[in-house]
């Protein structure tokens, strides 16, 4: 699979870690920035990331701010983005069998590094139901 990601500078830190677990696991992570823990504004690299994403048919994001908050609120403008907040393996997991969430969203001052893991783990081994839930996604189209 093939993510794209970005942060603001509340997120960087913990962003080089994300990529290499996504790397062990045998995905492509190609890097949105910022580069460096200088202040940023959240939407501009939120929005950068959507538009690739919905660019490039199959590849999903990672928005990683201070809480997560705001990341998921600036990619859920963008239609045919479905960002999930997520805070363990349970809600990663829920949001893609049952949102077919395309980008998952944390916050850096949530969740520590075994939670990261977890929950990039449950993200990337479920799948779609599809089922009574693709009804209800399309419904997010609107």
């Amino acid at each position: 699979m093939k993510f794209f990601i970005a942060t603001d500078h509340a997120g960087i830190a913990i962003k080089p870690d994300v990529i290499v677990m996504l790397q062990h696991m045998g995905h492509e992570v190609i890097d949105l920035g910022p580069f460096n823990d200088e202040r940023v504004d959240y939407p501009d690299y939120a929005h950068a990331l959507c538009l690739e994403v919905l660019k490039n048919s199959g590849t999903q994001g990672i928005l990683i701010c201070g809480s997560g908050i705001g990341m998921s609120l600036a990619a859920n403008k963008h239609v045919g983005i479905r960002a999930a907040l997520c805070h363990d393996a349970y809600t990663a997991e829920m949001a893609r069998a049952h949102n077919d969430a395309n980008v998952l969203c944390f916050g850096q001052r949530i969740v520590g590094l075994g939670v990261v893991e977890s929950m990039l783990k449950a993200w990337c081994a479920t799948s779609f139901e599809g089922g009574r839930h693709a009804e209800r996604v399309e419904k997010l189209e609107l």
